[in-house]
């Protein structure tokens, strides 16, 4: 006899499953990552139809099958509509939902992860245009230290000398290791000699040179395990505004408490160097590629010059 269990979900994708069937990957609240069939969504006149859609949590009542559960009832709790209406916004959501997607476990609840999930989303949602690089990068570092993985900012990796980076020397850098799990001090590293920097930029960001691949057999200067193929440059601007993303905190009510909202806005080209670094970071840690992230250019481009901080 097939069990039946109740759950809270949101959907984090989908995708066709036969003629009329639709496959939904869920995060629930009580069980965690789970794969459910909603049968006979793509009819016309299916109840299921819009509960299916990306993003929409629902009260979901489930028969456990074999390999893939199927949902028997779905009653819709919240729907996230103006995701849907802006592709910049629909680009972050989808961005944050790879990476939820990526840390989720099944079989245990996944409380936490889902409240994260769900305050990004309702940040995003109610954000204004220049405040959406604000919630891509702040989302994707939650997220990050959620799973354990934040990098480390503030202190060098390597010598754990505080980092004080100088806003008004336009030539200072800071190294960005991927296997050290942060920022380095560019004189760590000076055992890498010139010759195995490369001159390839990350697109759009030509302040974020990367180190080419073939060189993890170096050793850095102070001893440490090798550093990482690839070693990204942030000027001072980047890594402050990282500093910065970091001490966010949140009280009781999920507002925010950031020394960035009586800041000036960053220029639209830091936040992309940022969010550079952060997505090869993340996607070496879970090995996955972030396959929203290839839209982010287009919708960087619609984003006004200067972005403003979601205020507390």
């Amino acid at each position: 006899m097939s069990r039946t269990y109740k759950a809270t979900g949101i959907n984090l994708k989908t995708m066709p499953l036969g003629e009329s069937d639709r496959l939904l990957t869920i995060l629930t609240r009580e069980q965690g990552l789970i794969k459910a069939v909603a049968p006979g969504n793509r009819k016309p006149k299916s109840q299921l139809g819009g509960r299916s859609a990306l993003f929409v949590v629902n009260d979901l009542l489930l028969i456990q099958g074999r390999s893939l559960d199927k949902i028997a009832q779905a009653e819709t709790l919240e729907s996230y509509p103006g995701l849907s209406q802006n592709l910049a916004k629909l680009t972050i959501s989808q961005y944050l939902a790879e990476l939820t997607l990526y840390q989720a476990l099944s079989g245990q609840p996944q409380i936490e992860l889902w409240d994260l999930f769900c305050q990004q989303l309702n940040q995003l949602q109610a954000a204004s245009l220049d405040q959406l690089p604000f919630c891509l990068i702040y989302g994707t570092l939650q997220l990050l230290t959620g799973a354990g993985i934040a990098p480390q900012v503030h202190t060098c990796c390597f010598t754990h000398e505080p980092l004080s980076p100088p806003l008004t020397d336009a030539h200072w850098r800071v190294g960005f290791s991927l296997s050290a799990g942060g920022a380095v001090t560019l004189s760590s590293v000076s055992s890498f000699s010139r010759s195995h920097l490369s001159p390839q930029y990350t697109a759009g960001v030509p302040s974020v040179p990367l180190v080419r691949e073939g060189c993890d057999d170096l050793q850095s200067a102070s001893g440490h395990r090798p550093l990482p193929g690839k070693l990204v440059q942030l000027s001072a601007q980047e890594l402050s505004l990282l500093q910065t993303l970091t001490s966010v905190e949140r009280d009781n009510n999920s507002s925010l408490h950031c020394s960035l909202a009586t800041a000036q806005p960053y220029p639209l080209s830091v936040w992309q160097a940022v969010e550079s670094a952060l997505r090869h970071y993340a996607e070496a840690y879970f090995d996955r590629p972030i396959r929203s992230a290839a839209l982010l250019d287009t919708c960087f481009s619609t984003l006004p010059d200067l972005v403003t901080p979601v205020h507390p």
